[in-house]
């Protein structure tokens, strides 16, 4: 019988979790789960002899690799998988797999409604700004940026995408404008919703370029990973202009520094939240046990992810 562990220390809602139970049974597989462990030893302990390893954010690291003497799969509820040493399973022959696209609407949504938030000046007294009438641009438009595309346009939003893997044709089909350079997405416009994935690549390449060439009152407004921040790049910038404004979903590292300097034209969740939703909790976690039976009955590897 395989065995398959559930290990979140942020843990599934529990509607979720009784129906991962339930595909997992009616494969005939042995389901375990470890919610809000205190130490990476439980999760070690958890691990040694399952199958399958269902996560969210939880770290996949060659430690808990090899600590899990019989793991063949693991997948991450969720379409960032910056959390899985991918070396680590390559070299013991693990597949790892993410689910693309079954958090995309609850992140979506978070980002337009930080925009909202911001422009209204944290929803405090003053005059602020609406979203008719902008220009909104999304860096990379993969599926969460698609439905941002799509949300703005509902509030009369003219909107723009920058995306060297998607083909403009693609993107002026939805319409949205398709932008060649990625600086000309900055200065033209008024919000900028990040969606870049947390690779070597795209590690602080938004800085202070892109945020001092916005246009007056401009927002950025990053649901993706805070490394693609350059943090003193985004200050520099906000000393010198004080129409910037940003919101993330997850801290800068340097958030207290920052909000000394600019007070409330920064907002930042205090934990990552984009995901969370029942909705999204469900959905994630219903795709990730599918897979796994998928990847037992039928070899299913479509949606592994390779470093």
């Amino acid at each position: 019988m395989k065995k398959v562990l559930i290990a979140t220390e942020k843990p599934f809602a529990k509607v979720a979790v009784d129906e991962i139970k339930n595909i997992l049974t009616d494969a005939g597989y042995e389901t375990s789960v470890l919610e809000k462990y205190a130490s990476a030893s439980e999760l070690y302990e958890a691990v040694a002899e399952v199958d399958a390893l269902i996560v969210r954010s939880d770290k996949v690291t060659k430690e808990l690799v090899a600590a899990a003497s019989n793991l063949k799969v693991v997948v991450r509820a969720g379409s960032g998988y910056d959390n899985l040493d991918l070396a680590a399973c390559s070299e013991k022959g693990i597949v790892a797999m993410n689910t693309p696209g079954q958090n995309s609407n609850a992140v979506a949504e978070l980002a337009v409604g930080m925009m909202i938030y911001m422009a209204r000046n944290g929803l405090s007294s003053g005059v602020g700004a609406e979203l008719k009438g902008k220009k909104l641009g999304i860096h990379a438009y993969g599926n969460i940026g698609k439905i941002v595309a799509s949300l703005a346009k509902c509030f009369g939003m003219e909107v723009f995408a920058f995306d060297p893997f998607v083909a403009p044709k693609i993107i002026k089909k939805d319409g949205v404008t398709p932008v060649k350079n990625m600086n000309d997405l900055y200065t033209a416009c008024q919000f900028i919703s990040l969606h870049i994935p947390a690779n070597e690549q795209n590690k602080r390449i938004i800085g202070y370029d892109q945020f001092s060439s916005m246009q007056q009152g401009g927002i950025i407004v990053n649901t993706a990973r805070k490394e693609i921040i350059d943090e003193d790049g985004m200050l520099k910038a906000m000393m010198e202009r004080n129409d910037l404004k940003y919101a993330t979903d997850v801290a800068p590292d340097g958030i207290t520094k920052i909000k000394q300097s600019v007070g409330s034209r920064i907002f930042a969740t205090p934990k990552k939240i984009g995901a969370e939703t029942t909705e999204a909790n469900t959905n994630a976690g219903l795709a990730a046990a599918r897979q796994i039976v998928n990847f037992f009955e039928k070899g299913d590897k479509k949606f592994q992810v390779t470093c």
